[in-house]
């Protein structure tokens, strides 16, 4: 029996934020914050997805993938429209932090729908797969360059911690903070963009960044669909993310 407040079996823990270290990592080296998410996302989330995707499919042998990839989309849009509504009844302070959530959030969903398809989710290309997805770049090679980049700095990085750092940890902090929330806008997707200009009008920001934080996760799913959906697989109604 599950304990009062734990998760069912069958539940999709969608609660997980970005952990401190990560958050720390790209707010000092911002230029590469979204290959840093990428990188901590496949290590820290596959493993997650893929034991979600074999519970689910021990429990409900016959359950169709597009079914379940439609229930990991209910699950990951609904909490991102939580917290996009969250986000804008705080202001302007509150909206890096969502967006890092928000990024954080739509690759936990890329690497879930990886799995309910027969996609490795703990597989290093996946992190190049979330940089495509979510067009931080265009092409894959140039997404594994810069990730080879960002592990590259990021061992550099811990080499100087003791030292006088990086040239982007001494860099002014409002400058690094707003090159971090444009980074992390490009990842989550240019509706983000024009979520953080709508803090500056009150209330209108609850209703408007809980629809874009919807619209970019239905947005994202249905491109990670196609990419991992196989297309010989038989079709059910409604196969993809309807809005919400």
């Amino acid at each position: 029996m599950t304990e009062p407040g734990a998760l069912a079996p069958t539940d999709l823990d969608v609660r997980d934020a970005p952990p401190p270290g990560l958050w720390q990592r790209m707010k000092a080296d911002p230029q590469y914050a979204p290959e840093y998410l990428a990188l901590e996302a496949v290590t820290r989330i596959g493993p997650q997805a893929a034991a979600w995707v074999a519970r689910m499919r021990a429990m409900y042998p016959n359950m169709h993938p597009d079914g379940l990839a439609q229930l990991a989309v209910k699950r990951f849009r609904r909490h991102a429209r939580f917290t996009g509504a969250v986000s804008g009844s705080v202001g302007l302070p509150g909206a890096i932090a969502d967006l890092a959530t928000l990024a954080w959030t739509q690759s936990r969903l890329v690497l879930h729908l990886a799995a309910v398809y027969g996609v490795d989710p703990t597989h290093p290309d996946r992190a190049t797969d979330l940089l495509v997805l979510q067009r931080v770049h265009k092409a894959t090679e140039a997404a594994r360059l810069a990730l080879g980049v960002a592990q590259g700095r990021e061992g550099v990085g811990a080499a100087l911690a003791k030292g006088v750092g990086t040239t982007a940890s001494r860099a002014p902090v409002g400058r690094a903070l707003g090159r971090l929330s444009w980074k992390l806008a490009q990842m989550a997707g240019m509706r983000a963009v024009r979520k953080v200009a709508a803090k500056a009008i009150p209330f209108a920001a609850i209703i408007f960044g809980a629809w874009a934080n919807s619209s970019t996760v239905n947005d994202l799913a249905s491109r990670a669909i196609n990419l991992y959906r196989p297309p010989a697989l038989t079709a059910v109604p409604h196969p993809r993310p309807a809005s919400q």
